[in-house]
């Protein structure tokens, strides 16, 4: 299957919650992760970005795709 989704990351489900036409699928990181951010130079340059920097991500996603193999 393909798809356009470029930041990918292995998971286990670890639980399932239905409710009416939804379901909760809580999922556990299971291999280190790569992923890649895209901003401005001004948000790069008040950050004060150099490689090696330690930082922490705060992903803000309209949506995280499952996808089974």
């Amino acid at each position: 299957m393909k798809y356009g989704a470029r930041n990918q990351i292995a998971a286990t489900v670890t639980s399932i919650k239905k409710d009416g036409v939804v379901a909760l699928v809580n999922l556990k990181v299971t291999e280190p992760a790569t992923m890649g951010s895209v901003m401005t130079i001004d948000s790069l340059n008040d950050l004060n970005l150099k490689e090696g920097d330690k930082v922490k991500l705060v992903i803000k996603a309209i949506s995280v795709l499952v996808v089974k193999e």
